[in-house]
């Protein structure tokens, strides 16, 4: 964690911030956050990332004081205060202390700045192992604070050898814990539809590949795929290779995937220079 953050309407030392041990962000597990990166102290793809936070405070009924102009001034204040040239950037927005201990109404604000680290090299080149679990994120198109099935499954898929987990319902894929997730098969590149969060990086992945079938994507599908891939910020793209115990294509990380991966990195330099 940097040495500033925001906190209590105002920067201060990061190690002053606090939440009331009854805001229902603690007590209910009900709040919202979004997390991006900078990169040569931009913050990247910033207005897509505000935009989406702002929704998800109108959409969780949470009130949020501050407009996408003044929450950017924020940030950059921060990135400067802080020195982040590359690093990551938490905003969050607690559900605050109610009468009932329940409904929600005005929360705290938090904006932090943190260190970064990418999987390691290795796993972009020969990819990852997701394992595959039967479940649906609530309320996935907003992101929400609750990951208490993920951070409980967590110990589980590492013992696998697995990234992380694939969640999919009644024989359809949806996404992983904190990834969206892609497939090629014959040069086609499908993503799915539903019970998702729409990611920003998935959001630059549609712009980079154009005609993207947006649909249902059966499990056994993405079994018979020929290429794979899951995007996030903390994760660019990352190529997977195998789904439980079955490998994906030839088990190796395939063309196309590549071709995004370099056509992303080609993005991101050119926003971090904007």
């Amino acid at each position: 964690m940097k040495q500033f953050c925001f906190a209590k309407d105002q920067i201060i030392p990061a190690a002053e911030a606090s939440i009331h041990p009854m805001d229902i962000g603690l007590i209910r597990g009900y709040g919202i956050f979004d997390f991006f990166r900078t990169s040569n102290y931009a913050p990247l793809f910033l207005s897509d990332y505000l935009d989406r936070f702002i929704r998800s405070a109108e959409k969780t009924h949470l009130t949020l004081n501050y407009s996408k102009e003044e929450l950017k001034q924020i940030i950059l204040e921060l990135i400067e205060k802080n020195n982040l040239s590359d690093g990551g950037i938490r905003m969050l927005l607690s559900g605050g202390v109610s009468e009932n201990h329940f409904s929600p109404t005005d929360g705290s604000l938090f904006i932090f700045n943190e260190d970064l680290d990418f999987p390691p090299k290795e796993k972009y080149e020969a990819g990852i192992k997701l394992l595959p679990i039967e479940h649906v994120r609530y309320i996935a198109d907003i992101k929400t604070t609750n990951y208490a099935f993920p951070v409980w499954h967590s110990k589980i898929w590492k013992q696998e050898g697995a990234e992380d987990v694939l969640y999919h319902m009644n024989g359809y894929i949806s996404e992983s814990s904190r990834s969206n997730i892609f497939i090629i098969k014959n040069g086609e590149i499908a993503t799915p539809d539903k019970h998702i969060l729409h990611g920003i990086t998935r959001k630059r992945v549609l712009e980079l590949a154009k005609n993207v079938a947006i649909r249902p994507i059966s499990y056994e599908e993405l079994l018979q795929a020929d290429e794979a891939f899951i995007t996030s910020t903390t994760k660019k793209i990352l190529p997977v290779t195998k789904v439980g115990e079955k490998a994906i294509g030839i088990g190796k990380v395939g063309p196309e995937t590549q071709k995004l991966m370099s056509a992303f990195a080609k993005m991101e330099q050119k926003s971090s220079q904007t």
